[in-house]
């Protein structure tokens, strides 16, 4: 159990399973993370962080959220057990401001930490230390928080509010202008490799799995906010392929349909999208509107096409041979 969780969990009687699961703080000898976001959407109640660093897969240290508990942010000289022992404490009752101020009081390292939480009624707080690496500096807002350190110039946090605050859209596309904002500013001074965006829902479920509105990483990349736009943009088409999944479960054609297509115009070069919408058509009965969009599928990856007499033995189409080799003779 690390010193920081036996001073702060201990007296709001966190079960010994809990606490004998928190790693010990390792502290590195540079700084591997430089800007981030904490927010949650007012109106969903969605809560998310946001990354980009100069760092190889910043995602797995410094982004941390709960449905219906909080999010946190820890970077510069990183103590990651700030992010499980943040969670912690604000699923035992505590708001943001308090659980950062515990943590900190706790730690020695104080002074060259940065972190940001928020709680699921939007209280928001955020610390940078004083020997964090210039530039440096953090903006507590309405409901989220930016920070950074070992930046190009002073202007990063102030442009990542900004842009978040003029950007319209769900949860996740507000934490990505916040992103691109810092890198319209330089971003950090040794340049970028990788980003991430953890977005969860505003009440739990109680299956973390399905939480989990977006949980992309971009491990190592030349330009990592751009193909995290693009991997956020993917991620929106297959949340809607899965709406599409739904609908059909609960015979609902029309909801299916329109989610299957809104879901290939997001990604219109994607087999996978086209490929599923087609089969779906053909088990409505609605084969003639099926053929085109199965011949685009072939067109975007042949294979597909050999995949389509394997479905009848699932249930996935319908045990026709006839009808299969219809679909498998259409002109790309």
């Amino acid at each position: 159990m690390s010193r920081i969780a036996a001073r702060v969990l201990a007296p709001i009687l966190l079960s010994p399973r809990l606490l004998s699961a928190q790693p010990a703080p390792s502290i590195p000898h540079r700084p591997v993370h430089t800007y981030s976001i904490v927010a949650r959407d007012a109106k969903t109640g969605e809560l998310g962080v946001a990354v980009q660093s100069h760092w190889f897969s910043v995602g797995t240290s410094v982004a941390w959220a709960e449905a219906g508990i909080g999010a946190v942010a820890t970077q510069s000289f990183i103590d990651p057990s700030y992010g499980p022992l943040g969670l912690a404490l604000m699923r035992a009752g505590r708001s943001a401001p308090d659980a950062l101020k515990g943590l900190l009081a706790a730690d020695e390292g104080r002074d060259v930490r940065q972190v940001a939480m928020i709680d699921a009624t939007g209280r928001v707080a955020a610390h940078t230390g004083a020997r964090c690496i210039p530039a440096a500096g953090d903006h507590v807002g309405e409901g989220y928080s930016v920070q950074a350190n070992l930046m190009e110039k002073d202007t990063v946090w102030p442009a990542m509010a900004k842009a978040y605050e003029a950007s319209r859209g769900d949860l996740a596309e507000r934490l990505l202008a916040a992103l691109e904002g810092a890198e319209s500013q330089g971003g950090d001074i040794r340049g970028r490799q990788s980003a991430a965006i953890l977005v969860v829902k505003g009440v739990s479920s109680g299956r973390p799995w399905q939480d989990r509105l977006f949980d992309l990483r971009v491990e190592d990349h030349p330009s990592p906010v751009v193909e995290l736009r693009r991997l956020v943009t993917l991620q929106r088409a297959y949340n809607l392929m899965n709406e599409g999944d739904l609908a059909v479960e609960k015979k609902d054609d029309a909801g299916a349909l329109k989610a299957y297509s809104s879901a290939e115009a997001l990604v219109p070069d994607n087999a996978e999208m086209a490929y599923w919408h087609a089969v779906a058509l053909v088990n409505m009965g609605r084969v003639d509107e099926a053929l085109p969009v199965f011949a685009k599928a072939f067109r975007l990856h042949p294979k597909w096409r050999d995949l389509t007499p394997r479905l009848p033995k699932a249930g996935l189409l319908p045990d026709d041979p006839k009808l299969i080799a219809r679909i498998v003779a259409v002109k790309e």
